[in-house]
């Protein structure tokens, strides 16, 4: 009986450091092909290769970016609604020297990264320190915070160029930044509703009008840019701008309807039309950009 209730609290426990670095945040990491499709590379089976490794890499490292926010976090978490149940640390699931010991390990397996993808791994470094400097600092900074979550997808795109050693457009750079402020913006603006300003400090210093406005700048500038760099370098692409515009126009009906968009990553997974518009505007991508193209 003790053996059997032994086994059951290890697994529990292993469940838990599963959850705790949020292999379902990964898909964000999604962000590291966007090169990989843009320069039509995706039929070249070493390139494709490379940025499957550059995304591994990088969901390592955000794994570990999420154990060393939630250690940091565990007293906020406990006061938030839905992280207090849902977050390892928090829930009491999972102890602090077990979420040390995996930040060891990931650490360690990051290590082996420079062996193969040196350009790739200075990229992640870079993405490691400012999620430290984010976790005990930036968060707390009104601004600074979004603008830091929004670097991190930026840092994703470049890691994907690095990985398959292609430049990337500036007007690509701009897009992907104003997409994720726009993101980042959305998921400020759910919690401040949805917890009232506990759990997070930064909330109080801030106000749903003011975010909506960061919210609407950002999605315009997603749009603009990307409709410019459709026109100045993939022309061939005009026709994925409608997923785009309707891609953000769903998200912000999921935001202020439904109450969702905290998290893209459940509301992208939970919504069939946000995932069909998505999977709508990367199949045609492929299909506009087949053959290789160039950023």
């Amino acid at each position: 009986m003790n053996s059997n209730t032994s086994t059951v609290a290890n697994k529990s426990v292993l469940l838990g450091l599963v959850k705790l670095m949020r292999p379902h945040q990964w898909i964000k990491n999604g962000f590291v092909f966007a090169p990989l499709l843009f320069t039509g590379l995706f039929l070249d089976l070493v390139a494709v290769g490379q940025a499957l490794l550059a995304f591994m890499l990088f969901s390592l490292a955000a794994a570990a970016t999420y154990v060393v926010n939630d250690l940091k976090d565990i007293e906020q978490d406990k006061q938030h609604p839905v992280k207090s149940l849902k977050r390892p640390l928090a829930s009491g699931l999972v102890k602090p020297l077990q979420a040390k010991q995996l930040l060891v390990g990931l650490y360690a397996i990051l290590l082996t990264g420079f062996w193969f993808q040196p350009a790739v791994m200075g990229v992640i470094v870079g993405y490691l320190l400012l999620n430290v400097a984010y976790s005990y600092y930036l968060k707390h900074q009104p601004v600074l915070d979004i603008f830091t979550i929004a670097i991190g997808f930026v840092l994703r795109v470049y890691a994907g160029a690095m990985a398959i050693a292609v430049p990337v457009s500036s007007l690509m750079f701009v897009t992907t930044l104003c997409l994720a402020l726009f993101l980042a913006s959305i998921k400020r603006r759910q919690e401040l509703l949805q917890t009232n300003q506990q759990g997070r400090k930064v909330l109080a210093l801030y106000s749903v009008t003011l975010i909506d406005r960061y919210a609407e700048i950002s999605a315009t500038g997603a749009l603009l840019f990307y409709s410019l760099f459709v026109m100045n370098v993939h022309p061939e692409l005009m026709v994925t701008i409608p997923f785009v515009l309707f891609g953000l126009f769903r998200y912000w009906y999921l935001s202020e309807m439904l109450g969702e968009g905290e998290s893209p990553t459940e509301a992208l997974m939970t919504d069939h039309q946000l995932l069909l518009t998505v999977v709508a505007w990367v199949g045609v991508c492929i299909w506009a950009l087949w053959p290789a193209g160039g950023l």
